[in-house]
């Protein structure tokens, strides 16, 4: 960059610096109304515009109960936003022509197979990132959420059982586990783990010091905010989970200082200055529609302020989701683990980025900022967000404990199992997940999912043979129904289960199980 041009964008800094500061103290004030409102410990902000970071601020406390704050250089796990990081250290190889985006991932994999041979066949690597497989919304999430035992490679091998939902291509459902092939592309093709790559690759080059991939990792770091969920209507810290194992989906940990940087070089389309990250090209198609998403009419009864927010056209590029907003087209993602929800977004006419990380699930908080932020530079009158976002987060609760209520209406609270409760003891098998234990102790049942210790849990007679798993884990609003089906001669043939809440995140994908019993005597799986 010449002597002149870095003057240029000094001054471009500062404008947009002294733009900002004339709003600050009113973002500040959002900020603290919607960590007020929603319940939020600690959030961290960070605005890019033009190249420059204009607004990288920590809010509130790491953890709640204690004195440390939250700073530009908290960890946040980042959760989905990674996908956007998958998907660029792929670009990169597609630069350097060691794969190309329609490729057959058995070209690189001939290992991997999915249900239908005809998909194992056709799919590539684009379709990896699309969401368009033919799988159901996040199928076979369970295989690592919450946190399993299964390794990467076992569960990429177990996905070749798990039955699509729809024909392939045919339709937008987000996934997670494709992600996972995507990301061990770069071991199949380079010979170096997804960890390394990104690490060396991304964040060495952009400076990203404080950012990482691993839950131990994490664990290590001096500056950390920690994850808060609700149980029993009381907010509470969360151990970090391990979900390393399936990290290229989901487990980046990072902070807003590094994703600001991050966003600087998406919004100048790969350009780091004296060299790239990746070519233009990628990023127009990185940015460019590849699913279209199918789009919706407001709830009944949601605000009418929320209307604004109905984008004109809706897609999925690669690793990024695809609207409008004021006439504007937004690049953007949004990232959800146990106690942590955050969202990042870009406006490319704007060349603005805004990033909001918090350390609780309440997704209307970033969405406030956000929007916020978004409408001071877009040049629209202020509008109060935190209001109409915590109304429909109301109202969306009071719908789901009315779901459950009429549920329990009609439930037959007289009727009894059909079998005595030792004999729906025993060992069941799901195709891809593998093993689920059903106990009985002094007239009582438990159920345990055999890769995954939190999914441990009470069964209390529903109706008829159908029960309710209570898990002992309050923090996963959960609870799902298992029911048994009969043979002819009484024996069990099959259970299945289903979410009791509509509420339950989809990556508890119970509806997914075919649990058939298996021999005592029979291998684990």
């Amino acid at each position: 960059m010449t002597s002149r041009g870095r003057t240029l964008r000094v001054l471009a800094g500062l404008l947009a610096a002294a733009a900002l500061g004339a709003a600050q103290d009113y973002i500040d004030q959002v900020v603290e109304r919607a960590r007020t409102a929603f319940e939020v410990p600690g959030m961290a902000v960070a605005v890019v515009k033009d190249g420059n970071v204009v607004l990288a601020k920590g809010y509130g406390v790491r953890k709640l109960g204690e004195a440390a704050e939250v700073t530009p250089h908290s960890l946040f796990r980042i959760a989905s936003n990674t996908k956007a990081f998958t998907t660029a250290a792929l670009a990169m190889l597609v630069d350097e022509r060691k794969i190309r985006w329609d490729d057959a991932v058995i070209q690189h994999m001939p290992g991997f197979q999915m249900y239908d041979p005809y998909v194992t066949r056709e799919l590539t690597v684009r379709d990896l990132l699309v969401h368009r497989s033919g799988l159901g919304l996040g199928a076979g999430d369970l295989m690592f959420f919450p946190p399993s035992d299964l390794s990467r490679e076992e569960i990429i091998r177990r996905l070749r059982f798990v039955k699509p939902a729809t024909s392939f291509r045919s339709s937008y459902a987000y996934d997670n586990l494709l992600y996972l092939v995507a990301g061990q592309l770069i071991p199949a093709v380079t010979g170096k783990s997804w960890d390394d790559f990104v690490k060396e690759r991304i964040f060495a080059p952009l400076g990203m010091t404080s950012t990482n991939t691993s839950t131990q990792a994490l664990k290590a770091a001096g500056d950390v905010a920690i994850p808060h969920a609700k149980a029993g209507g009381k907010l509470e810290p969360l151990a970090h989970e391990d979900v390393d194992n399936n990290a290229p989906a989901g487990a980046i940990n990072s902070c807003v200082a590094d994703l600001a940087k991050w966003v600087a070089v998406q919004l100048n389309h790969g350009d780091m200055g004296k060299s790239r990250l990746f070519s233009e090209a990628q990023s127009k198609e990185m940015w460019s529609a590849q699913t279209i998403i199918p789009m919706s009419d407001l709830p009944s009864g949601a605000p009418a302020a929320l209307a604004a927010l109905r984008p004109n056209f809706s897609a999925y590029g690669l690793g990024w989701r695809l609207d409008d907003y004021r006439g504007k087209k937004i690049v953007w993602h949004t990232g959800g683990l146990s106690g942590y929800v955050s969202r990042v977004t870009m406006v490319p006419d704007l060349k603005l980025g805004v990033i909001v990380l918090t350390n609780q699930e309440a997704g209307g908080a970033f969405q406030a900022v956000t929007y916020t932020i978004l409408d001071r530079y877009v040049g629209v009158p202020e509008t109060d967000w935190v209001a109409p976002f915590l109304a429909q987060a109301k109202k969306g609760e009071a719908d789901a404990d009315e779901a459950v209520r009429k549920a329990a209406d009609k439930r037959n609270a007289n009727s009894r199992p059909s079998l005595p409760l030792a004999s729906y003891a025993g060992r069941y098998r799901d195709a891809w997940y593998g093993d689920v234990a059903i106990e009985e102790h002094g007239g009582k049942l438990t159920i345990s999912f055999t890769h995954t210790r939190q999914l441990t849990g009470d069964l209390e007679h529903w109706q008829y043979d159908t029960f309710v798993a209570r898990w002992r884990d309050r923090t996963l609003v959960a609870d799902a129904y298992v029911t048994f089906s009969l043979k002819a001669d009484g024996s069990i043939d099959e259970v299945k289960m289903a979410a009791v809440s509509p509420l339950t995140d989809f990556s508890f994908d119970f509806q997914d199980l075919l649990l058939r019993p298996v021999a005592a005597s029979a291998p684990p799986r």
